[in-house]
């Protein structure tokens, strides 16, 4: 395993994606509820069907998938996470690994879903090209980003963000890349994969109080990232105004959020 962690992003991403799973399982992954429930329709999961969640995280998507009858198996880079996986779906088979080797079996899945994952592998091609070697034919595979940000109010906090992250290399795609449908099924294609249906959903991020949302906008790799490069009081004080524009007279903090799907078939 250390060999396939080697050869990817892995390494950097499970030590960013785990430092904070606690806080992503209990606060930040449940904002994304909504998109694993369409996702999961739309692909009719059910009693029989074979998932994997590629790119997992702390396991709620399997989990929600379980409830629906599946058989489901995870992989992720961050063990911190596998291990929040592992203790909501006992039944699952949740697998420390890299999205470009996956250490399944070809045909293995009904459905494989990568919920902003596939797009930040080393080599993003052939993490789509994996999906398509462990999915049946006649299978899906689903890519999840964001949907479009004008209008989006989550866009706010993606937008602090950026200045206390380090600079990204020349060309490097920004979080929004994929929104753009056309850019979207492009990228589907480069991995082998044929693109169908493309749907947006509308979410709402919704926390208790402003402590509890900033524990949980903190609790990404991408803000650990930026917490590493510009240090916790910059990332508070870069956060302080997203979320006093976004907090309700009674003290709950309420934004809107869009994600965007590509439905493939291999």
């Amino acid at each position: 395993m250390t060999e396939r962690l080697a050869k990817g992003s892995g390494q950097s991403n499970g030590r960013l994606w785990g430092a904070r799973a606690r806080d992503w399982a209990d606060i930040q992954e449940g904002q994304c509820a909504d998109a694993f429930h369409s996702v999961l329709a739309l692909t009719g999961v059910t009693n029989g069907t074979k998932h994997l969640d590629a790119g997992c995280g702390a396991g709620m998507a399997a989990a929600l998938s379980s409830s629906l009858g599946a058989s489901v198996a995870g992989l992720d880079a961050a063990e911190a996470m596998l291990e929040i996986a592992r203790e909501r779906t006992p039944s699952g088979d949740f697998r420390l690994g890299e999205l470009e080797d996956l250490p399944f079996d070809d045909d293995s899945f009904d459905l494989v879903t990568g919920f902003n994952a596939f797009q930040y592998a080393a080599d993003a091609s052939q993490a789509l090209r994996e999906a398509g070697r462990v999915t049946r034919p006649g299978g899906s595979v689903v890519i999840l980003t964001w949907g479009k940000p004008e209008g989006m109010e989550a866009a706010a906090h993606v937008a602090a963000l950026k200045p206390l992250l380090p600079a990204p290399p020349p060309g490097a795609p920004g979080p929004f890349a994929l929104s753009d449908e056309e850019t979207l099924r492009d990228f589907a294609s480069t991995g082998g994969l044929t693109p169908e249906e493309v749907h947006d959903v509308e979410t709402r991020w919704h926390y208790p109080d402003a402590t509890t949302a900033l524990r949980g906008l903190a609790a990404s790799g991408v803000a650990v990232k930026a917490i590493e490069h510009s240090g916790e009081d910059a990332f508070n004080a870069a956060m302080e105004p997203v979320i006093e524009q976004f907090t309700q007279p009674d003290g709950c903090v309420s934004m809107s959020a869009r994600f965007r799907y590509l439905v493939a078939s291999v």
